[in-house]
C-alpha cells in the first residue's frame, strides 16, 4: 500500500495516472468535488470519466451536465467490473463507496485480477471512500490517497459565486468588501465545499443580507460541524495568559516564538513553531496555559481527545486520526492542544494488547508531527514520564519540552490575586506575602480550592472575605506535594537534565535570579 501525501492532489494523480498506476483509493467525503478533479484530469489527458454507484450503475461523467446516460447500467459490483474489462476506450472509472464488496472475496479476487490486466491498459480504477477501508489482500495492488480539505483559494470562488448568484436575486443582498470576503473564508477553512457552501448560504439568510457581521455565523457553524468529528472540539477564546500565575520563562518564549507567525518572519527565514510540551506537576498550569496560547496568538484552539480516536464506535482508529489531522491543517494557522498525552499514546510501543492499533495511531501522529506543512503548533500536556515513549520527545517533534514545577512564593501570590480577582475581591486587601508562606509546596489547583473553601466559610457566616479564611482552608489541605512527594521527586529528577524550566531561564537545576 502507498500513501500518498494530501498536497498537491491534482499533481498526485495525473502523475499516477499517467504512470498506468490501475488502482487508486480516495479518501474523501466530497464526492462531487473529487469527480470534478477526475473530469479535468480526464480531458487534459484526452480519456473520458465514468462515475459507478450502486444506485446509479456506471454512468458517463460530464460537468455541466453531470450525468449524460439516463438509463442506469451494470449496477452490481461484478457486473461493473466485468464492463470495465470489456470496454477498450482510454477511461477513468470512479466507483463510489465499492470498499464493503470487497468483503466477498470472489469480488476482492475479480478486482484484483481486473487491477492487475489494467496496468497494460490506459484504463484507472478510482475508488472514493469516506474511510480508510480494504482487505489486507489488496494493500499492494492500492495506491491510497487523501482528499485534502478545500483551499482558500477554492473557498474564495464558491463565496463569489455564492455573491453572483445573491446579486442576480437581489442587488442590496450582499453588502461585504475584499476585507470582509477574506474573514468569511478564513472563518470557512476546515470545511468541506459542501459544508461552506451550505455555511455561507445560512450567513445570506440570516438577515436577507451578506455582511462582515456574518463571520460570527460561518464560525459557529464550523464549531458544529468539526465538533460532530467527535474527536475534535473548538475552545473559545477565553482564557489569557494573563490568568496563568508564574511560569515567567514559558511566557517569554511564547511572545518570543508568536512573533514567528507574522508573515515577515517567513520572509526573515524563520519557520512556524511547531509545538511544546508541557511536562510537570499535577494542577500546576499546563492545560490553562495551553488553551491560553492560543488567545495569545490570536489562532483557533482545537482539542484533540485521544480517547475518542480509539473509540470503536468511531471506526478505524488510524482513520481517525488522519481525520482530525486534516481537519487541523485545513484550518491552519491554528493551536492543536492535546492534554495528558501520555494517556492516550501510553504503552503505544507494546501494541500487544490492542493489536498494534496505539501503536499505528501513534506513529501516524508521529509522522504528522516532524512533515506537517501546515502552521499548526501542538500543544501537548503530561503528568506522567513513565508512560512517555522516547520518539515523542526527541528534537523536530516539539521546539521546547518545559517542565512544570510547584510554584514558589512569588507565583503563589500572583496565583492567589488572579483567584481573588476573578471573585470580585481585591488583592490589596489580603496579606498575599503570608498567605504565599502558608501555602507552601501548594499547586495551582489547590491555591484555587482554598480561594473557594475560604469563600463558602465567609458566605455561610454572612460577612465578607478575611485572611483568616484563606488560612483555615490552607490548614486543611494536604497538598500533592505531600501525598505523592515519590513521584513528585522523581519526576523532577528526570526532567533535570532533559527539559527547560517554566519558571526560571535556562535549564532546569540552572536557575538564575531565584524569584522565591
Amino acid at each position: 500500500m502507498t500513501r500518498v501525501a494530501v498536497q498537491d492532489f491534482d499533481r498526485q494523480v495525473d502523475l499516477l495516472i499517467r504512470a498506468r498506476y490501475s488502482a487508486i483509493y480516495v479518501v474523501t467525503f466530497e464526492e462531487d468535488r473529487l469527480a470534478d478533479m477526475l473530469y479535468a484530469i480526464a480531458k487534459k489527458q484526452g480519456k473520458k470519466l465514468y462515475v459507478w454507484s450502486s444506485h446509479s450503475g456506471l454512468l458517463r461523467y460530464q460537468k455541466d451536465k453531470r450525468q449524460s446516460e439516463s438509463e442506469p447500467q451494470h449496477c452490481s459490483p461484478k457486473e461493473v467490473l466485468k464492463e470495465i474489462h470489456r470496454r477498450h476506450d482510454s477511461a477513468l472509472f470512479l466507483l463510489r463507496d465499492f470498499n464493503p464488496y470487497f468483503e466477498d472475496p470472489t469480488i476482492a479476487r475479480q478486482f484484483r485480477d481486473l487491477a492487475s490486466e489494467l496496468k497494460s491498459t490506459y484504463k484507472t480504477l478510482i475508488i472514493s471512500a469516506a474511510t480508510m477501508d480494504f482487505p489486507v489482500a489488496l494493500e499492494k495492488d492500492l495506491t491510497v490517497l487523501d482528499l485534502p480539505l478545500p483551499t482558500a483559494a477554492e473557498l474564495r470562488e464558491l463565496l463569489r459565486s455564492i455573491c453572483v448568484e445573491l446579486d442576480r436575486s437581489s442587488q442590496d443582498s450582499v453588502r461585504i468588501n475584499k476585507n470582509d470576503m477574506e474573514a468569511l473564508v478564513r472563518a470557512a477553512q476546515g470545511l468541506t465545499l459542501s459544508e461552506a457552501e451550505n455555511a455561507f448560504a445560512k450567513a445570506a439568510v440570516h438577515e436577507g443580507v451578506l455582511t462582515s457581521k456574518d463571520v460570527d455565523i460561518v464560525q459557529n457553524e464550523k464549531q458544529q460541524i468539526i465538533r460532530k468529528s467527535g474527536m475534535l472540539e473548538f475552545h473559545p477564546p477565553d482564557t489569557t495568559l494573563a490568568d496563568v500565575g508564574g511560569l515567567d520563562s514559558l511566557k517569554r518564549w511564547l511572545a518570543r516564538r508568536g512573533k514567528a507567525w507574522h508573515p515577515d518572519a517567513h520572509q526573515f527565514g524563520l519557520p512556524e513553531p511547531k509545538g511544546m510540551l508541557l511536562l510537570g506537576v499535577p494542577g500546576c498550569g499546563k492545560s490553562l496555559t495551553a488553551r491560553a496560547v492560543a488567545q495569545y496568538w490570536g489562532v483557533p484552539l482545537l482539542h484533540l481527545d485521544l480517547g475518542r480516536v480509539f473509540t470503536s464506535m468511531l471506526g478505524s482508529s488510524e482513520e481517525n486520526m488522519r481525520r482530525a489531522l486534516a481537519i487541523a491543517e485545513g484550518i491552519a494557522p491554528a493551536v492543536l492542544w492535546i492534554d495528558e498525552i501520555e494517556k492516550g499514546i501510553g504503552g503505544s510501543g507494546k501494541g500487544e494488547h490492542d493489536g498494534g492499533t496505539s501503536s499505528r495511531v501513534f506513529g501516524t501522529l508521529l509522522t504528522w508531527m516532524q512533515e506537517r506543512k501546515a502552521p499548526v503548533f501542538v500543544c501537548a500536556t503530561a503528568n506522567r514520564i513513565d508512560d512517555l515513549p522516547p520518539e515523542l520527545l526527541r528534537r523536530g517533534r516539539f521546539d521546547e519540552i518545559f517542565f512544570v514545577d510547584l510554584p514558589d512564593s512569588r507565583s503563589r501570590e500572583e496565583i492567589l490575586s488572579i483567584h481573588l480577582s476573578k471573585r470580585k475581591r481585591n488583592p490589596k486587601n489580603f496579606n498575599l506575602t503570608d498567605l504565599a508562606e502558608l501555602s507552601q509546596n501548594f499547586s495551582g489547583a489547590e491555591l484555587e480550592h482554598c480561594v473557594v473553601e475560604s469563600l463558602f466559610a465567609a458566605f455561610e457566616e454572612e460577612r465578607d472575605l478575611e485572611d483568616t479564611d484563606l488560612a483555615q482552608a490552607m490548614a486543611e489541605v494536604t497538598p500533592l506535594a505531600v501525598t505523592s512527594a515519590e513521584d513528585i521527586t522523581r519526576l523532577r529528577n528526570w526532567a533535570q537534565k532533559r527539559t527547560r524550566s517554566a519558571d526560571y531561564p535556562g535549564p532546569l537545576g540552572k536557575k538564575e535570579n531565584p524569584r522565591g
